[in-house]
């Protein structure tokens, strides 16, 4: 179990952000029951892998807003398609990395009450939160942007607001699955939740 931080110890800017997880996946509590530790450790190490190779590309990103500056301040020959490129690539990491960053806890949220409370009740109202709002709120989700996405890819679908007019279809595609995959760590957590509700500690 992580070592436990005093609310008094904290940063102001901690408040905003979820609790950071520093351990690497697998490390559970003995006593958690091995169908659940095995779910929670598959899951982790899933987002964990996914999170080391999305990262990657911030490296074309960046590679391609270094390119459109020098072209355009030194050879004053601005490209068509870096503009295009770096936002489709900062959306794709940015979708694609949510599932990790839920499983590291560094999404935003004002936890300024809630890290007061105690571990139970902490996970009894995240295993609540998980069933009646993220759960049913990422499936609907879902199916929209299913559609969303089939759509441009059938329609051949191309961006309008810039002269390169990529087609849409790749980028709207990365939607659903950045879904698919917060869905998925979010059964990780919702495990973690429900056995710090019934055990009164966090697993991680």
């Amino acid at each position: 179990m992580a070592e436990e931080i005093k609310p008094e110890e904290l940063e102001v800017a901690d408040e905003l952000i979820a609790e950071r997880r520093s351990t690497e996946p697998g490390k559970l509590p003995a006593d958690m029951p091995a169908w659940m530790a095995t779910c929670i450790t598959q899951i982790d190490r899933f987002s964990h892998w996914v999170g080391r190779i999305v990262c990657w590309l911030l490296i074309p990103m960046c590679l391609a807003m270094v390119y459109e500056v020098i072209a355009r301040k030194f050879f004053l020959a601005p490209t068509m398609w870096a503009y295009d490129v770096s936002r489709m690539l900062y959306g794709a990491l940015f979708t694609l990395g949510a599932g990790y960053a839920l499983y590291r806890g560094i999404h935003i949220r004002a936890d300024f009450i809630y890290r007061n409370w105690s571990a139970r009740t902490q996970g009894a109202i995240d295993a609540t939160l998980y069933l009646v709002f993220y759960f049913p709120g990422l499936l609907i989700f879902m199916w929209a942007s299913i559609d969303y996405a089939l759509t441009a890819i059938m329609r051949m679908e191309r961006g309008m607001d810039t002269a390169w007019m990529p087609y849409m279809g790749p980028i709207k595609s990365v939607l659903p699955l950045g879904i698919l995959l917060l869905l998925i760590q979010g059964v990780s957590e919702f495990l973690k939740s429900f056995y710090a509700a019934t055990r009164g500690k966090w697993p991680v």
